[in-house]
């Protein structure tokens, strides 16, 4: 290996070490006890993000709801508005990249339904429509976001900020993937 591939690794895994001793173990907690919250009220959790959002989005519901439920430990009501590519690309077509999400909930969210909005930057026109029409409907918003947290971190109920460098987009998606995997690790944990 040379000095400069050894030179960035150790860079970028010291950043990454920096970013994650900055977590807000409160807001993580937040997060866990408002999902809790949807199995006492039979409701809803749905996940939306964009790019490498959309697949931590994904991933989280995978974990979350197949990895859970598989094991009985959890059946929480989880959906990835990203997943449905026809669904996502005909309203894009249709009406606008920017309503994709927003429409997906339409008439179907309640007050008691958990929206969880991934995006790096915050300020993603798709998920801040989602968001506000979610807030106007009474849910609870969990905001997952990166470098100043845009528009997302100033409306969330619950934010789980990665402070990184603009640009950074690996740290900050690293840092969120770790979130997805402490919340169902901690879930693994009761089965111990």
């Amino acid at each position: 290996m040379t000095t400069q591939v050894k030179n960035f690794i150790n860079g970028y895994v010291e950043k990454l070490k920096n970013l994650l001793d900055q977590i807000d173990l409160d807001e993580l907690g937040k997060f866990i006890n408002l999902i809790e919250g949807t199995r006492d009220s039979r409701a809803r959790i749905f996940i939306l993000g964009n790019g490498g959002s959309a697949a931590t989005a994904s991933h989280m519901v995978n974990d979350l709801g197949a990895g859970l439920r598989r094991r009985n430990i959890r059946n929480f009501d989880i959906h990835s508005l990203a997943d449905n590519v026809p669904v996502v690309t005909a309203l894009a077509n249709d009406i606008g990249y920017e309503n994709i999400f927003e429409m997906q909930m339409r008439g179907l969210i309640t007050a008691d339904d958990v929206v969880v909005a991934i995006s790096c930057s915050g300020e993603s026109l798709n998920i801040i429509n989602a968001v506000n029409y979610a807030k106007e409907v009474g849910c609870s918003v969990v905001g997952i976001t990166g470098f100043d947290g845009g528009k997302l971190r100033s409306i969330s109920d619950v934010n789980l900020h990665v402070d990184a460098p603009k640009g950074e987009y690996g740290l900050v998606e690293d840092v969120h993937m770790i979130f997805d995997h402490i919340i169902y690790s901690y879930y693994i944990s009761e089965m111990a």
